[in-house]
């Protein structure tokens, strides 16, 4: 849209400068055509201010997006280590029951094979 601006702004002055200079004059002719091309100044300058303000409300919320993905990216990343955690303890636990119940079983055959050492024994 921007490009078309300079392009109507001579065409606009243009044409009004000749319709105006022809019917009164080139003294009236020139006022009016330079307040047609401020008009148009006006209106071109107005048209970027606001597109400079849309650029800047996309960037600020480009910016909010980002954050709010990076806040949940490091949120993610904690729970994961949290959980790899949890899953060290859990294997280590179960590490230590399973050799409690292996020393426990090697007891208990211990004291069962004392005790049918003891019985196949004659008594004294």
């Amino acid at each position: 849209m921007a490009f078309l601006l300079p392009a109507l702004e001579g065409l606009g002055s243009g044409l009004l400068g000749s319709a105006i200079g022809g019917s009164l004059g080139s003294g009236i002719a020139g006022n009016a055509q330079n307040a047609a091309m401020n008009a148009l100044n006006t209106q071109d300058e107005t048209f970027q201010l606001g597109m400079y303000a849309s650029e800047i409300q996309n960037q600020e919320q480009l910016q909010v997006q980002s954050e709010a993905f990076d806040q949940m990216m490091d949120e993610r990343s904690e729970n994961m280590r949290e959980v790899d955690t949890l899953r060290n303890v859990d294997m280590a636990q179960r590490k230590m029951d399973a050799l409690r119940t292996i020393a426990t079983r090697r007891v208990l055959l211990s004291v069962a094979g004392r005790a049918r050492a003891g019985a196949g024994r004659a008594p004294g």
